[in-house]
C-alpha cells in the first residue's frame, strides 16, 4: 500500500492499524493527521461506523469515549482477561468511590462539600489517590475566605469509565443500587 490510500477498504485498514496500535483514544483530529490528503470528518465517522460493523461479531470493539477512539474487548472477555494480570487488579476503598462519586455528579465540589455530603472528614490521601489516576484534578478556586481548591473529574476519568460526557454517568437513583462500572484498559 502506498502512503496514499486509494480506495475506502485502504483507508479502513489504516484508520484500523492506528487504532488497535495507539495505546490511548485517538481523536478525530488525530485521525486526519493519518492521511496526507485531505480527509471530512464526515468521511472519518462514516469510515469508523462502518468499522464498527466489521468488528460487530469479534471479541474486540470499537467504542467512542470521551477523547477519542479505541479498541476493546468486549465485557464478556473481562473475566478472563483478568487473569493474565491478577495483580493489578486494582481495588478502591468505598470511602474513594464515594468521593469520586460525589465529584463526577456534584462537580465542581470542594473538600468541604465532599465532607459536608460524606458527613465524615476526608482523609487527604483519598484525593491524592484519585489525582494520581487522573481521574480528577484542580479546576479553580471557591471565591470565599480559603479560597478552598475546586475539583472536577478528567477525560481520562470518562474514558475509563466508558463515557463520552458526564451526562452518560447512570442517573444517581441507579448508581446507588449497582457496582461501578469500570472497565478501564490499563487496570
Amino acid at each position: 500500500m502506498s502512503d496514499t490510500p486509494h480506495s475506502v477498504a485502504d483507508l479502513k485498514q489504516v484508520l484500523e492499524a492506528a487504532l488497535l496500535t495507539a495505546n490511548q483514544p485517538l481523536s478525530l483530529d488525530d485521525m486526519t493527521r493519518l492521511f496526507v490528503e485531505r480527509i471530512e470528518r464526515a468521511s472519518l465517522r462514516m469510515l469508523l461506523d462502518e468499522l464498527k460493523q466489521d468488528w460487530a461479531t469479534r471479541s474486540m470493539e470499537l467504542v467512542q469515549v470521551a477523547s477519542g477512539y479505541r479498541f476493546q474487548a468486549r465485557a464478556e472477555f473481562a473475566p478472563f482477561l483478568a487473569r493474565l494480570n491478577p495483580e493489578r487488579q486494582l481495588k478502591y476503598s468505598r470511602a474513594v468511590m464515594e468521593t469520586l462519586a460525589i465529584i463526577a455528579y456534584r462537580q465542581p465540589v470542594t473538600r468541604g462539600d465532599i465532607e459536608e455530603i460524606r458527613g465524615v472528614t476526608m482523609n487527604p490521601n483519598i484525593l491524592r489517590q484519585l489525582q494520581e489516576r487522573d481521574w480528577i484534578d484542580v479546576v479553580g478556586q471557591r471565591e470565599v475566605p480559603g479560597r478552598p481548591s475546586l475539583y472536577a473529574t478528567t477525560k481520562h476519568f470518562l474514558d475509563d469509565f466508558n463515557l463520552q460526557a458526564l451526562a452518560d454517568l447512570p442517573a444517581m437513583a441507579d448508581f446507588a443500587q449497582q457496582e461501578i462500572p469500570f472497565a478501564s484498559p490499563d487496570v
